[in-house]
């Protein structure tokens, strides 16, 4: 069985889901990625332990403070490839970012190849299902280009923001499939 509810963030309505021990996914509603319920067979519920812990974790998180992703049970449904993307998000710190290039050779140094495509890369950040938590918003182009984030330009510029990220070197780009 599968759960879902609804969050009322600072920066808009966010979706939860989960199996019912951990959480599944988090999108920002009405946004890029953020699956169609109406026609799916969940359940709306809000008083299960993950979703009671994931909106404190948020409710920390918009106040400013620097919750672990440790602290939640995370179940992320993908491929081994788009999850050790996924595990190497979870490394980046709060108020840093980094690259997809950078991403890119980590992945290509673990599995022992002479590199990596950035766009490969791009596509996975692009589908991560637990947004915020798993932080997808920390990815930027090599540039300095907010690109790639599924809930929008606006939206990552508000959550580096909160983060205290540095904006002075990124840019948001003129075109592009982020925009």
């Amino acid at each position: 069985m599968d759960y879902i509810t609804s969050y009322s963030s600072p920066l808009g309505e966010i979706t939860l889901a989960s199996d019912g021990r951990s959480l599944t996914g988090l999108w920002f509603e009405k946004r890029r990625y953020c699956p169609d319920f109406t026609q799916a067979k969940v359940v709306r519920v809000a008083a299960i332990p993950v979703f009671r812990a994931a909106q404190e974790w948020l409710d920390r998180y918009f106040a400013g403070e620097k919750p672990g992703i440790a602290e939640l049970p995370l179940a992320p449904a993908g491929g081994d490839f788009r999850k050790a993307v996924w595990r190497i998000l979870c490394e980046i710190p709060y108020g840093s970012v980094t690259t997809y290039g950078e991403i890119a050779k980590r992945i290509a140094a673990e599995r022992g190849l002479a590199k990596m495509a950035a766009q490969a890369v791009g596509g996975a950040v692009g589908h991560n299902p637990i947004s915020i938590i798993i932080p997808c918003h920390r990815v930027v182009g090599s540039n300095g280009s907010l690109t790639g984030y599924g809930g929008g330009i606006d939206l990552k510029v508000k959550l580096l923001t909160l983060e205290g990220v540095d904006m002075s070197k990124l840019f948001i780009p003129r075109k592009g499939t982020a925009l």
